[in-house]
C-alpha cells in the first residue's frame, strides 16, 4: 500500500486485483478462464473436526455366545470407540455340538470296554450332513444323530466282519439309507431302518479275479476315497479308490440272493502299481487300521482327485434322468452319464500350470461340487417375496465347481437336444427322432488365496472355500471373494492321518486331506474338527445389525445398515433382494427404525440418569461426544434417505428440549458446508446464524449463507448482519439467489468504490501527519479489498454463473441477469435502485453533489482499476448473450463507449492502454460483431505505439499483432518508425522480412534486448545467409556496415560468436574488433583468438558454447603472434598443446621462441627447440633457464624482504623448474627410443639434462646452509620450511630423470656406471655439499626401488595364496560330484546343455528361458531342474 505524497500528487493505495499472468490483456494468456471469486472457499472447512467417536459402546451390556475352539471369524466384543462404516466385522456364526462332540469324541479304552461289555465307537474320520448328521469312524462304524444332537443309531454296531476305517460316506436323498466305503475296499450300504446290519455290502475282489474275467470291482487293499448314491435309488451308488478306479454299483438282489453289477467307469487296473492283501488271508483275518495301511507308494496315472454324482433338487430337471457323475483327475475333468446307456458326455481339460500343476503339492489337490437343480424362487431372499410383485418359479440349471490347486472353476451342465434321422435296420425306413446329449458352458474362473483342501456351496450364488490357512467365500455372479477368515484349515481329521505312521503316506500329504470334514447343509457349516464338532452359519446382514444393537451400539448399526442402503457395505448381502428399489425400502425402513431407537436410547430418563455418567471413584463421565456422533451419523443417514423429517424436527426437538442445541448446531454445520445437506429449515437456520453471531465468527456466518437454499433463509436477518459486518460475499449471494436482484450487489460494490474515491481524494488535499495517514490507510484496506469482488462477480454474472460458487445459472435466470446488469452499466446517465418505492439514486461522484458524468457507472469502475474491468468484460463478451443485438446491448456498443470515456481525457495514459489494448484483442476476435471506423483503429494502433512504459511492451505489441491481423494501416513509414521506438521488433521483422529489407531486419535482431545471445547470432547468420541467397551470393554493402557499427555491442553480447561470426563474413573486421577491445581487456581479445585458433575448449563465456571451427587461415601474422603472447600470458601450461594444434607454417617460429622466452614460460622454448629438431640446443637452453632460476630462488631466500611475498616468487620460479625438467626428461626419452640415424649422443644429452639438475640443487643447498637468525624475525612462515621443501621437489625431480634414464630400453648405448662417475666429477667442488647430496638422490632412488620389490613381493604371496585356495576348492568340489551316465536328460531326452528355446513340447511345459540348471543323482542317472519327478 503506497503512502500519501505531501505535494499532493495522485497515488493509488494498491495495486491491480490481477497478477499479470492472470490478465487477459496481458501477452501471456491466462492459466484459468474464470476468476476465483473467494479465496476462502478452499478452506471452508478447515476449522472443523471430524466427529467425535461416539460412546454408546461402552454403556453396552455384554452378550455372551459360543465359539468353535478352532477359532473365530473375529471377535467383536471389545468396545468401540469410532464409528467407521466397516469395522472389524464377525462373519461366521459358529456353535459347538456339545452332545455329539461328548458322544463321539470321548475314547474309551479297549480293555474297559471288553470289561464293561460296550463296543467302542472308535474315532471319527468322516462326516456326511445332509438332513442327518452322519459320522463314519476308525471301527468301521457309523454314528447317526438328528439335528437335536440326538443319537438314532448305530450302523455296523451287531457286524463281526471288520472292514476297516470309514474312508467315505455318503446319505441318499430320503435320508433312509447311508453308503460307506472303507480303507480295505469294502463297500457297505445300511438300512436306518435295520442299521445293525448291512443291508448290501461289496467286498473287494483280487487282481487274479479280474485277470479271469470273473468279477469287477476295488481290488484288497484300495481305499475308498468317494463315494455317493445315483440320483434317487437307494442301491445304485458309485464309489472312487485312491488308484484311480471309480465303479457304478448297482446292488439289486435276484431270488433273494444278491446280485451285484459292477461298472468301472474310470481308470485301468495296474499290477505294478498295487499292492494286493494276499489272498491265503481270510477276510476275518485282517487286522485292525493301524495293520491295514499299505506301504508308502507312487501315485498311479489314473488318480482321482474326487467324485460327486448329481444329487437330486428341488425342482426337477431334464438332466436328472442321465445319471450324471462327474470324476475330477489331476489333469482333467470327466463327466459321464450312466443312463439310457454309460458314456463320456464331455471332458475339461487342466491347462497349463493351472492352480499350481508344475508345483508336485498343488498338483495332487482338488475338490468339486454340486449345486442341483432349485426353483429360483427358493433362492430369493423371502423378503423379496413380501412385495406386490409376484416372483415367478423356474427351475435353476444344475451347476458344478471344482478346484485345482488354487484355481476354482464354474461351469453350468444341461441337457441339448437336437433331431436326429435313424434307419430301420429291417424295413429300411427314416425316422427323426430327438436325441438329447449332456454340455456345458457359461464357464468361469477365479483364485484363491491358496490350494483348496475343501469346497462347497452355500446357496445358489456362493460357495465357501476351505485352504490351509482360511475360509473363503466368494460370490459366483461376480467372480470375486466376499467373505475371508483366518482358519486353520489343517486342524481338521484327515482318514489318513494314522497311514502317515508306516509311511504309507506322507504326513504333508495326508494333513490336507480334510475334504470329508467339511459338509453344507442348508447354509449350515458343519465340521469335523480334531476334537470336536462344530456347526456355523454365514451372518446375514441383519444379523451383523442385530449384534451392533444386543452391544448397544446404535450408531455403528446405522451405519453399517447405511452402507447395506447405498450399496457399499463390505460382505455378503444375504437376506437382502437383488433388486435395488426392494432393498432399498426394506434398509431404509430398517434405518428409519434405528434412528429413533438411538434417539430414544439416548434421551431416556432411565439413561440419563444411569451408571454410565458416573465413573467407579465417584466422578462424573463428559458424554458430549455421545450427542455429537448421533447427529453425524443421523445427518449422513438422512443424506442417504433424502428425508430429513426426522433429522429437523423430531432430533433437534430433543436437543432443543435438553438445552444442547450448540452440539447439534456444531455438528449439522460440516454436513452444510460440504454442500451435502442445502435445504435446511429457517428456524434452524436462524439458530445457526445467530450462534456464530454470537462468537463473532463472521466468517463462518458468511459461509454457511452461501451454502444453504436460499429459501431457507431469513433474509432480513441474513441483509442486517451482511451489511453490519461487511459480509459481501453472502450479501451478493442473498441479493442473487435470495431476492432474484443482480443490479443490487452492483449497487452495494459501487458505494464502497466511491468511498474509496473519496478517501484517496481527501488524501491527497490533506496536510494531516504520517502517521495518521498510514492508520487510515490500514483502515480502508479492508473496504478496498471488498470493492475489488465487484469484478470477480462481473466476470460471472455475465457469463451465466452464480457467484461465489461459479455454478450455472438457469437459462431463464441467467438471461434476466445479464440483461439487468448491462442496462445498469452501460446507462449513460446515474439510476435510482431499487425500482420502485424507496430507491435512491446511485451517484459516482467523489464530491456530494458534484457533477454526474455521462456513463457514470462503466467509467467509475474503468477509474478504480482499468485492467480488472476490462478483464471481466473480456470473459463477458465470450458469451453468446452479446450476438443479439436487438437486446440493446452488444460488443460493439460498448466498444463505442469505452472509445468515448477514453477520448474524454478522464482515464490516464496507462489505463487508456488498457482500452486500447483490449479493444485491439477484440476486434479480430468478433470481427462480425465489431465493425470500427479505420480511423478508430489506426488512432489505437499509434496509441499502442505511443505509451513509453516498459513494462507493457510486450503486451502492446501482441495487442497491436492482433489489430494488424484485420487492419492495414496507411501511414506505413510512419507506423514503421513509431514501431521501431516502441519496440515491436517482432511486428517489424514479419514486414521487413517479407518486403526483403535486410538491413533493417538485420537492426531489429541487434536492437532487441529481449533475444538471448544464441537467438541473436542464430538470427543474425540467418538474415547474412537469407540476403547472400536473395543478391546471388554477394552480401549487401549496408550488412557490413551495420556489423561494423554494432561490433561493439555484438562484442559485449558474446566474444566467441561475434568471433565466428566475423571470420566467416567479414574476415576484415577483426582488427577493428580487437581495437575495439583495449589493453585493459587483454583477456577478452585471448578469448576473441582463442574461438579462431584453437584448439577447442569445454567452457565459454555464453549460455550455448558455439561450434569450433578449424584454425582461421583469415587472420594476419600480427594477430597470430598476438595469440601466442596473450595464451603464455593467461595460460601458460596449455602453451605447448596450443602450438602443437597450430599448422607448422601458421607462424614464425623463431618470433613465437622468443616471445615465450620473453614471457617465461621456458618449458615450452625447450619443446619447441626439441620439435625444430634441435635436441641438445633445447637441452642447454633448459640448463641455462635453470640457472637462471636457481640464482633467482637463492636470491629471494637471502634477500630480507617480505616473506609473503617471497614464497609467492619462489613457488613460481620451483614450478618452472619442475616444468623445465619435465620437459628434458621427455626430450631425453623421446631420443632415446627414436630409431632414426641422427648422430645425437644419448649419453651427453642425459648428461647434460642430470648435471643440470644436480648443479641447481647443489647451488640452492649451498647458499642456505646457515640461515641466519635475523631472517627468522617478524615472519609468520619459516624460510627453512620454504628452503626444505624447494630442496625435496628439485630432488625428487632428480630422482625421476634417473628413474626414467633407468627404464628406457637403449640402455646398452649409455654406461650408468660411467655417466654417474661422470656427473660425480663434473660436480663442483667449492662446497661441502658435493657428495652429501649425490647421497641423498641414489639413497632416495633405493628406497623407493626397495619400496616398490616389497609391494610387488607381498602382490605375489597373495596371489599365489589366492590361486592355491581357489585350485584346492575346484579340486574338492570336483571330488565331490556324481558322474552322470548320459549327456541327455533322463526325463525328457534332450541334450542337457541346449543354448536354444525348445520347439518340441518337452515333459514339462517349458519356461520362457531356457534353464541351464541340471540335477545328477547318486545312481547316475541325470535331468534337467525343470524336469525334476514329483516326490513319491
Amino acid at each position: 500500500m503506497g503512502s500519501p505524497s505531501k505535494n499532493g500528487t495522485s497515488f493509488k493505495m494498491t495495486r491491480s486485483f490481477l497478477h499479470p499472468s492472470v490478465s487477459r490483456l496481458r501477452s501471456n494468456p491466462p492459466q484459468a478462464p474464470r476468476l476465483s471469486s473467494n479465496d476462502s472457499r478452499a478452506t471452508l472447512n478447515s476449522h472443523y473436526i471430524s466427529p467425535s467417536p461416539s460412546h454408546f459402546s461402552s454403556m453396552s451390556r455384554m452378550s455372551s455366545f459360543s465359539n468353535l475352539r478352532t477359532g473365530s471369524s473375529g471377535d467383536l466384543r471389545e468396545s468401540r470407540h469410532d464409528h467407521n462404516p466397516h469395522p472389524e466385522r464377525e462373519v461366521f456364526k459358529w456353535t459347538e455340538l456339545r452332545h455329539i462332540t461328548k458322544h463321539i469324541y470321548t475314547t474309551t479304552p479297549h480293555m474297559a470296554s471288553s470289561v464293561l461289555g460296550s463296543s467302542s465307537l472308535g474315532s471319527p474320520m468322516v462326516l456326511a450332513a445332509n438332513g442327518l448328521i452322519c459320522i463314519g469312524t476308525d471301527n468301521g462304524k457309523i454314528c447317526i444323530y438328528d439335528f437335536k444332537q440326538t443319537l438314532k443309531c448305530i450302523c455296523g454296531e451287531s457286524s463281526n466282519i471288520v472292514v476297516g476305517p470309514v474312508t467315505a460316506l455318503a446319505l441318499s436323498h430320503d435320508h433312509t439309507y447311508v453308503a460307506s466305503g472303507h480303507s480295505t475296499g469294502h463297500i457297505q450300504l445300511f438300512d436306518l431302518k435295520h442299521p445293525q446290519t448291512p443291508a448290501r455290502s461289496v467286498p473287494p475282489t483280487t487282481l487274479a479275479a479280474v485277470s479271469s474275467g470273473r468279477k469287477e470291482g476295488h481290488l484288497q487293499g484300495s481305499r475308498i476315497i468317494s463315494i455317493g448314491f445315483v440320483a434317487g435309488r437307494h442301491t445304485a451308488i458309485v464309489s472312487a479308490d485312491d488308484h484311480g478306479l471309480a465303479f457304478s454299483h448297482s446292488l439289486g438282489k435276484v431270488l433273494f440272493v444278491e446280485a451285484s453289477d459292477i461298472l468301472r467307469i474310470l481308470g485301468k487296473y495296474q499290477e505294478d502299481s498295487i499292492t494286493s492283501i494276499p489272498q491265503t488271508t481270510s477276510m476275518s483275518s485282517v487286522s485292525h487300521v493301524h495293520d491295514t495301511s499299505l506301504p508308502r507308494r507312487r501315485k498311479a496315472r489314473y488318480t482321482i482327485l474326487e467324485m460327486c454324482p448329481l444329487p437330486l433338487g428341488t425342482s426337477p430337471h431334464t438332466t436328472d434322468s442321465y445319471n450324471v457323475v462327474a470324476l475330477l483327475t489331476p489333469t482333467k475333468l470327466v463327466v459321464v452319464g450312466l443312463k439310457p446307456k454309460p458314456r463320456t458326455w464331455f471332458k475339461c481339460p487342466r491347462e497349463i500350470d493351472e492352480g499350481g500343476l508344475s508345483r508336485n503339492k498343488s498338483k495332487w489337490k482338488g475338490a468339486m461340487a454340486w449345486f442341483p437343480s432349485v426353483l429360483s424362487s427358493s433362492i430369493s431372499d423371502k423378503t423379496a417375496m413380501s412385495g406386490n410383485g409376484h416372483v415367478a418359479s423356474l427351475p435353476t440349471t444344475p451347476m458344478l465347481v471344482y478346484s485345482w490347486g488354487n484355481s476354482v472353476r464354474l461351469i453350468r451342465v444341461t441337457e441339448s437336444r437336437a433331431k436326429q434321422t435313424i434307419q430301420n435296420p429291417r424295413t429300411g425306413k427314416t425316422t427323426e427322432v430327438e436325441v438329447g446329449r449332456i454340455v456345458y458352458g457359461d464357464a468361469r474362473r477365479w483364485s484363491t488365496s491358496g490350494d483348496v483342501l475343501a469346497i462347497q456351496w452355500l446357496n445358489a450364488n456362493q460357495i465357501i472355500a476351505l485352504t490351509a490357512a482360511s475360509l473363503e467365500v466368494y460370490d459366483v455372479h461376480i467372480q470375486k471373494m466376499i467373505e475371508h477368515i483366518h482358519f486353520d484349515g489343517l486342524s481338521l481329521i484327515s482318514p489318513t492321518l494314522s497311514s502317515t505312521v508306516n509311511g504309507s503316506v506322507s504326513y504333508s500329504e495326508s494333513v490336507s486331506d480334510v475334504t470329508h470334514s467339511l459338509r453344507v447343509y442348508k447354509g449350515k457349516i458343519f465340521l469335523l474338527g480334531r476334537d470336536h464338532l462344530g456347526v456355523g452359519t454365514l451372518l446375514t446382514w441383519a444379523d451383523r445389525v442385530l449384534s451392533y444393537v444386543q452391544d448397544g451400539d446404535f450408531l455403528s448399526a446405522i451405519n453399517l445398515t447405511r452402507s447395506y442402503y447405498i450399496g457399499d457395505a463390505p460382505g455378503n448381502r444375504n437376506g437382502l433382494p437383488e433388486d435395488e428399489v426392494l432393498r432399498k425400502e426394506i434398509v431404509g425402513q430398517k434405518m428409519r427404525e434405528l434412528m429413533m431407537a438411538s434417539a430414544r436410547y439416548a434421551f431416556s430418563e432411565d439413561r440419563m440418569s444411569d451408571g454410565t455418567h458416573i465413573t467407579a471413584d465417584g466422578r462424573g463421565v463428559d458424554r458430549t461426544s455421545l450427542f455429537e456422533d448421533l447427529v453425524s451419523v443421523s445427518c449422513r443417514t438422512c443424506v442417504a434417505l433424502s428425508d430429513f423429517e426426522f433429522l429437523f424436527e423430531d432430533l433437534f426437538q430433543e436437543y432443543d428440549d435438553s438445552g444442547i442445541s450448540k452440539i447439534y448446531l456444531q455438528q449439522l454445520e460440516p454436513f452444510i458446508l460440504n454442500n451435502e445437506i442445502r435445504y435446511v429449515p429457517p428456524r434452524i437456520t436462524q439458530r445457526l446464524v445467530a450462534l456464530h453471531e454470537e462468537t463473532g465468527r463472521l466468517d463462518y456466518v458468511e459461509r454457511i449463507i452461501w451454502h444453504i437454499d436460499p429459501t431457507c433463509l431469513d433474509i432480513n436477518q441474513a441483509i442486517r448482519l451482511c451489511q453490519k459486518h461487511h459480509l459481501y460475499d453472502a450479501l451478493i449471494y442473498v441479493y442473487t439467489r435470495a431476492l432474484r436482484d443482480c443490479v443490487a450487489p452492483v449497487v452495494e460494490l459501487l458505494g464502497l468504490i466511491r468511498k474509496v474515491q473519496q478517501y484517496r481524494r481527501s488524501q491527497m488535499e490533506s496536510s494531516e501527519s504520517f502517521d495518521m495517514d498510514v492508520a487510515m490507510d490500514y483502515a480502508m484496506e479492508a473496504t478496498i479489498i471488498n470493492a475489488y469482488k465487484i469484478y470477480p462477480y462481473l466476470s460471472n454474472i455475465l457469463s451465466g454463473l452464480s457467484y461465489p460458487s461459479e455454478e450455472p445459472l438457469a437459462e431463464d435466470e441467467a438471461y434476466q441477469a445479464k440483461k439487468d446488469v448491462y442496462n445498469f452499466l452501460f446507462f449513460g446517465r446515474s439510476s435510482v435502485w431499487p425500482a420502485g418505492d424507496g430507491a435512491k439514486l446511485v451517484l459516482t461522484s467523489d464530491e456530494d453533489g458534484g457533477i454526474e458524468p455521462t456513463y457514470p457507472y462503466a467509467r467509475q469502475l474503468l477509474r478504480f482499476d482499468t485492467e480488472s474491468f476490462l478483464h471481466s468484460l473480456d470473459i463477458a463478451f465470450e458469451d453468446s448473450y452479446l450476438n443479439d443485438e436487438s437486446q440493446g446491448t452488444s460488443r460493439l456498443l460498448i466498444v463505442r463507449i469505452l472509445l468515448e470515456i477514453m477520448s474524454s481525457g478522464d482515464l490516464p495514459p496507462p489505463d487508456a492502454t488498457f482500452v486500447n489494448i483490449f479493444i485491439a484483442r477484440n476486434v479480430p476476435k468478433y470481427p462480425q460483431f465489431l465493425q470500427i471506423a479505420p480511423s478508430a483503429l489506426h488512432g489505437i494502433l499509434i496509441g499502442l505505439a505511443e505509451d513509453p512504459d516498459l513494462d507493457t511492451r510486450e503486451d502492446r505489441q501482441l495487442a497491436a499483432e492482433y489489430l494488424l491481423s484485420v487492419y492495414n494501416p496507411h501511414d506505413s513509414e510512419r507506423i514503421v518508425h513509431l514501431f521501431e521506438d516502441a519496440g515491436f521488433y517482432r511486428i517489424l521483422r514479419i514486414w521487413h522480412r517479407q518486403e526483403r529489407r535486410w538491413a533493417p531486419l538485420l537492426s531489429t535482431y541487434l536492437n532487441d534486448s529481449s533475444l538471448r545471445p544464441s537467438e541473436v547470432f542464430r538470427n543474425v547468420e540467418d538474415v547474412l545467409v537469407i540476403s547472400t541467397r536473395a543478391t546471388k551470393g554477394s552480401l549487401p554493402p549496408e550488412l557490413m556496415d551495420i556489423i561494423s557499427e554494432t561490433l561493439s555491442q555484438l562484442l559485449h553480447t558474446s566474444i566467441t560468436n561475434t568471433a565466428i561470426l566475423v571470420d566467416k563474413y567479414f574476415p576484415n573486421l577483426h582488427e577493428q574488433g580487437l581495437e575495439l577491445l583495449s589493453e585493459q581487456e587483454d583477456h577478452r581479445r585471448f578469448l576473441y583468438l582463442r574461438q579462431l585458433l584453437g584448439p577447442p575448449q569445454h567452457g565459454d563465456d555464453d549460455d550455448i558454447p558455439p561450434p569450433f571451427i578449424s584454425p582461421s587461415l583469415k587472420l594476419p601474422q600480427h594477430l597470430r603472434q598476438l595469440y601466442i603472447s596473450l595464451h603464455c600470458r593467461f595460460h601458460p601450461k596449455d602453451i605447448i598443446d596450443a602450438l602443437k594444434y597450430l599448422p607448422a607454417d601458421f607462424f614464425d617460429w623463431q618470433q613465437a621462441i622468443q616471445t615465450c622466452e620473453e614471457n617465461e614460460v621456458f618449458h615450452a622454448v625447450v619443446w619447441a627447440m626439441n620439435w625444430l629438431g634441435r635436441p641438445q640446443d633445447a637441452l642447454k637452453k633448459a640448463d641455462d633457464y635453470q640457472k637462471r632460476l636457481t640464482l633467482k630462488m637463492a636470491r629471494y631466500l637471502t634477500t630480507n624482504t617480505h616473506m609473503a611475498e617471497r614464497t609467492i616468487d619462489v613457488r613460481h620460479d620451483l614450478e618452472s623448474l619442475r616444468s623445465i625438467g619435465r620437459m628434458g626428461i621427455t626430450v631425453c626419452v623421446e631420443h632415446s627410443h627414436s630409431t632414426s640415424k641422427a648422430d645425437i649422443p644419448l649419453e651427453d644429452i642425459w648428461f647434460q639434462l642430470l648435471s643440470s639438475q644436480i648443479n641447481s640443487v647443489q647451488n640452492l643447498s649451498a647458499c642456505l646452509s646457515e640461515p641466519s637468525a635475523q631472517m627468522n624475525k617478524d615472519h609468520q612462515v619459516d624460510p627453512l620450511d620454504i628452503h626444505e621443501s624447494s630442496l625435496a621437489v628439485l630432488r625428487s625431480l632428480v630422482q625421476t630423470t634417473f628413474a626414467s634414464f633407468v627404464s628406457i630400453t637403449s640402455t646398452h648405448a649409455v654406461s650408468f656406471p660411467r655417466l654417474f662417475k661422470r656427473l660425480v666429477n663434473s660436480a663442483t667442488t667449492s662446497t661441502n655439499t658435493q657428495y652429501t647430496e649425490f647421497r641423498i638422490i641414489l639413497t632416495g632412488m633405493l628406497e623407493s626401488y626397495r619400496s616398490d620389490g616389497d609391494m610387488l613381493a607381498i602382490t605375489k604371496h597373495l596371489i599365489d595364496r589366492d590361486l592355491y585356495k581357489t585350485i584346492a576348492d575346484i579340486t574338492r568340489e570336483r571330488a565331490r560330484g556324481w558322474a552322470p551316465a548320459l549327456s541327455t536328460c533322463t526325463i525328457c531326452r534332450k541334450p542337457l546343455f541346449d543354448n536354444t528355446l525348445p520347439n518340441s513340447v518337452h515333459c514339462h511345459p517349458p519356461d520362457h528361458k531356457t534353464s541351464k540348471e541340471i540335477i545328477v543323482s547318486r545312481s547316475g542317472t541325470i535331468y534337467h531342474s525343470r524336469c525334476r519327478p514329483p516326490e513319491p
